[in-house]
């Protein structure tokens, strides 16, 4: 079937004009100085508007046990984790597969 209207680029821009991204709006912590998104409490702290909202310290902690809980559920030491890093380095030459 055939289109029977025209169809300019002009039309097509004006179409698109609203697709542009606009970057989030931010706001600094009046206690840490650290930016966080409007209308929500800051991330560093826990503060909105002057008030505690969210203890951030603790959910550090709560998450720190989880993550030494599922350690020792796995067998393996929390602080062993860096050791694990530097074994994980690779060489190019151990990934090649033509050289042998």
């Amino acid at each position: 079937m055939s289109v029977r209207m025209r169809h300019t680029s002009g039309h097509s821009k004006n179409r698109r004009s609203h697709h542009s991204i606009d970057e989030p709006r931010l706001s600094k912590c009046a206690k840490c100085g650290s930016s966080h998104l409007r209308h929500r409490a800051c991330g560093v702290c826990g503060e909105y508007r002057g008030k505690q909202i969210i203890d951030v310290q603790s959910k550090i902690e709560k998450k720190n046990e989880r993550v030494k809980a599922k350690m020792k559920e796995l067998g393996k030491d929390p602080n062993a984790k860096k050791e694990d890093k530097k074994e994980a380095v690779l060489d190019a030459s151990k990934l090649s597969k033509k050289t042998k």
